[in-house]
């Protein structure tokens, strides 16, 4: 985390409140750099999109990096902070819950994967709606007319029902609770090619390159190898966004040449990543 940053508490979460007459709330904030939000959370669910820019939500055992062609679920009641990774125009949606239901309007045989944070695709016309959605907070004058809130329940309805069909993406990162090992991903996670192998990272927190290896099967039951993999993927999906050609993408990130990024790629998702990035799209209007 930079020196420099401002800590800031949660962005008026109350004035945007859902209810059962208004079961999807939106919002917008245009975040900087400079900005993190400091861990809170909701009694609603959440979803996060980045219409521009990247941000990275950190929950207790992981951290996502969202860019414009994902989305982030997280259940109602978890924990969460937010530190952006590039200058973003960040949309918010609070989801109402029933206290014993979870997820967007799902059977209860499907609520399992939802108690739990995922990232999500994001569809054009999941963006679009979002886009839509009215993002005046309680008390905005003029409010939303009777015509408004009708159009907002039905956009919420559609808004549910992309969310319900989004395909989950295997791009959350984990973290452990050890603090050693735990202060270690985090640097990572700022800077993931200050050292090629672990040897240079096990020096920089004083611990052997056995113990940490150890610790990583341990904690979080991967390789170091296999973590910092998905770091440097999520990585690249941000960097992506941007339009960055895939050379510079695999220069960028410590790759010898395009062809051994590929490689990484295809290990990690299954996919080449012309296949794996072609759905980030273009910075949408705001």
């Amino acid at each position: 985390m930079s020196a420099h940053t401002t800590p800031v508490g949660p962005l008026t979460p109350h004035l945007y409140a859902p209810t059962p007459a208004r079961p999807i709330r939106a919002k917008l904030h245009r975040l900087t750099t400079e900005q993190r939000v400091t861990p809170h959370e909701h009694p609603w669910a959440q979803v996060c999109l980045s219409a521009t820019g990247v941000v990275r939500l950190t929950v207790e055992h992981g951290t996502f990096l969202v860019p414009p062609s994902r989305a982030l679920w997280i259940p109602a009641g978890v924990e969460h902070a937010v530190t952006i990774v590039e200058d973003a125009d960040l949309r918010t949606l609070y989801l109402y819950q029933r206290a014993d239901r979870c997820g967007p309007d799902v059977a209860r045989a499907d609520e399992p994967a939802w108690r739990q944070c995922r990232v999500l695709e994001v569809s054009d016309l999941l963006r679009a709606l979002v886009l839509e959605m009215d993002i005046r907070p309680d008390g905005a004058r003029p409010g939303p007319g009777a015509e408004d809130l009708q159009r907002e329940r039905r956009i919420a309805a559609l808004v549910r029902d992309e969310l319900r069909r989004a395909r989950p993406v295997r791009l959350g990162v984990d973290l452990p609770a050890d603090k050693r090992l735990r202060s270690l991903c985090e640097a990572v996670l700022d800077d993931p090619t200050r050292h090629d192998t672990l040897d240079g990272w096990a020096r920089d927190t004083g611990a052997s390159p056995r113990t940490v290896a150890r610790l990583f099967r341990q904690q979080l039951g991967t390789t170091f190898v296999q973590w910092r993999q998905q770091v440097l993927l999520a990585k690249a999906l941000a960097m992506a966004a941007r339009k960055l050609p895939m050379g510079t993408i695999a220069a960028e990130l410590g790759y010898a040449s395009p062809s051994a990024f590929t490689a990484m790629v295809r290990r990690s998702v299954g996919a080449p990543p012309s296949h794996f990035f072609a759905q980030v799209p273009s910075p949408p209007p705001v």
